[in-house]
């Protein structure tokens, strides 16, 4: 099976350079790797794009392969959209033979932000933590980004998508607000946040939250034993009252701190199950960008404040 699909990303790689379908039925064919990447091309663009998202609801970017519908779909596009800084890591040789073909724009958005505002990958030889969305004033510049790499496909939609880029602009600032002001019912000092793998290192900064993870920033790495003793260490040194599971990422390992600080008479209980690497299905609260954001916040919250507040 790995060699039929090695075998047909290559020859779609090749094809790349001399088909490429510039629209379907006057629309734009884009293809987003991840959900926060499609909440933006969908909000600005709408009808103006046919729009194939790779990385639905629960699906982990870091391990993720391309199947042959993706592959081919990549063939159609107009545009490439991606995250970058090695999220999509086993999707990096499909996106850099396209590139090489040079007929289809293949963006990176998270790597338009600037370099001093990205957190250095800690658990690794990678640069950057690729979670940059998790942080509304950060992603501002992966909204800046889909609008001029949809400009350039499309000039004739411009005068559109500045408009909804600039609304969903101010829709980040406000989300933002939001997120603050939400985050302040947590005192200072207990704003620990525990989840199974290291997704949240921005929203951290962003929110005044102390992070930690069983697992590294990709989930490819196996947490060890010795991780978990740690972990547990620091989750019934600080009382911590509550841990997170998380919708693409196995809940086996939060579950094992949540026993074995239970062994040694500490009760931290599961405080609800964050989106860490996708958005959530469609049709519910976590099915945009802003809704998982104002989701995520509120399961913190509701799990880590006093009674009281």
């Amino acid at each position: 099976m790995h060699l039929r699909l090695g075998l047909i990303m290559t020859l779609t790689i090749l094809s790349l350079a001399s088909c490429a379908t510039p629209v379907s039925d006057g629309r734009i064919r884009v293809v987003a790797t991840t959900g926060p990447i499609s909440d933006i091309v969908q909000a600005i663009a709408g009808e103006r794009v046919t729009l194939r998202t790779m990385l639905g609801p629960g699906i982990d970017p870091h391990t993720y392969i391309a199947t042959e519908s993706d592959l081919f779909a990549l063939q159609e596009a107009a545009l490439i959209l991606y995250n970058g800084l090695h999220l999509e890591a086993n999707l990096a040789r499909v996106f850099e033979g396209i590139k090489r073909s040079g007929r289809i724009p293949v963006i990176a958005v998270a790597e338009a932000i600037p370099e001093g505002l990205l957190l250095a990958w800690q658990d690794g030889d990678k640069a950057y933590d690729p979670h940059v969305w998790h942080d509304p004033q950060r992603w501002r510049y992966a909204v800046e980004a889909v609008r001029d790499a949809l400009i350039a496909v499309d000039p004739a939609g411009s005068a559109l998508y500045w408009q909804r880029s600039e609304q969903y602009l101010a829709d980040l600032q406000a989300l933002d607000t939001e997120l603050r002001i939400m985050a302040e019912r947590i005192p200072l000092e207990q704003r620990i946040l525990v989840t199974a793998h290291d997704a949240f290192q921005y929203f951290g900064h962003a929110y005044g939250f102390r992070v930690e993870a069983v697992q590294g920033i990709s989930t490819a790495a196996e947490a060890s034993a010795a991780d978990i003793r740690a972990l547990t260490e620091l989750v019934v040194t600080h009382r911590v009252p509550a841990i997170f599971v998380e919708t693409s990422v196995s809940s086996r390992t939060i579950e094992a701190v949540q026993s074995a600080a239970r062994a040694v008479g500490h009760e931290v209980r599961i405080g609800g199950e964050l989106y860490s690497d996708s958005l959530g299905d469609p049709d519910g609260p976590a099915g945009t960008y802003f809704g998982m954001m104002l989701h995520n916040m509120q399961t913190i919250v509701t799990a880590l404040a006093p009674a009281d507040t």
